[in-house]
């Protein structure tokens, strides 16, 4: 997921933001500000951490009123530093009280799964694994919430439904068996689709392994048990492990030498970037 991909499919989402925010008017706002006029507002960061989002931020505003600019001094994934003035933005005082917190909202979320995201990555260094996200994000922020994930160095895995095929403990249960699965998959996915399948003993790998799975999930097993399905596996099929991964654990995963380590933390469980607009005054 990269930027020119989000932005292509984001109006559409950040404008039901808008209408979620705004469904007939802002009242306080228009209270106050009744007819045009000039100002600027500064762009603050209270955390330390790691920035994403600020081209979806800055299309809130945009949406709102074209004529809006903006003066931003970083980029999506640099580090940011609590009290660091990241930037201005100038336009009509209506449109920056108005999309402040829509604006917010997406950039405090994206830079808080960036900077998670960033935070595992580091621990992973001198290893050949690679770290990636899941499909447990919010509804209608996916796209943001991917794109979060690679701006703070981590991978991502399949974007959607449509995107590839990994076989589950219920697709398989629906199959009938490993095997059943993985031959299914095999005679129905064109040939340059990789085949995934989700593991969780080693009577399963093994199957996986003989029915001619691409990639291996080792899903919620112990450390033990994933260093036995490695060895059974030996470089005949890539491998992920997953399950219940986080910051806390992920150290000890390590030294397994998968392939993957897929973490659905990255973005249900991120906390956000403390960010703010402040100083807000007419020119």
């Amino acid at each position: 997921m990269n930027e020119i991909t989000m932005m292509m499919n984001a109006d559409e989402l950040i404008i039901n933001a808008l209408k979620e925010d705004i469904s007939s008017e802002d009242v306080t706002t228009n209270a106050v500000m009744r007819d045009y006029r000039k100002g600027q507002v500064d762009l603050i960061c209270k955390q330390d951490g790691i920035l994403a989002g600020i081209e979806v931020f800055k299309r809130v505003f945009m949406l709102l009123d074209p004529e809006t600019e903006f003066e931003i001094d970083v980029i999506d994934g640099e580090p940011v530093a609590n009290g660091q003035k990241l930037g201005t933005i100038t336009g009509d005082i209506r449109v920056l009280l108005s999309g402040e917190r829509t604006a917010l909202n997406y950039l405090q979320r994206m830079s808080g799964i960036a900077t998670y995201t960033n935070s595992i990555v580091k621990l992973l260094e001198g290893s050949k694994t690679k770290l990636l996200d899941t499909r447990k994000t919010t509804p209608n922020m996916r796209i943001f919430e991917k794109y979060a994930v690679k701006a703070g160095g981590g991978c991502n895995h399949r974007y959607n439904l449509s995107d590839g095929i990994l076989l589950k403990d219920n697709h398989i249960g629906a199959a009938g068996s490993v095997t059943n699965a993985v031959k299914m998959a095999k005679e129905y996915a064109p040939f340059v689709r990789k085949i995934e399948i989700e593991t969780e003993n080693l009577d399963m790998v093994r199957e996986a392994v003989d029915a001619g799975a691409d990639i291996i999930m080792l899903d919620n097993m112990t450390h033990d048990t994933m260093r036995e399905a490695i060895a059974i596996i030996d470089g005949r099929a890539e491998t992920e492990c997953s399950g219940n991964v986080t910051k806390e654990n992920i150290a000890a995963l390590i030294d397994l030498g998968v392939d993957y380590i897929s973490s659905g933390a990255l973005t249900h469980s991120a906390p956000i970037l403390d960010l703010s607009l402040k100083n807000l005054h007419a020119i």
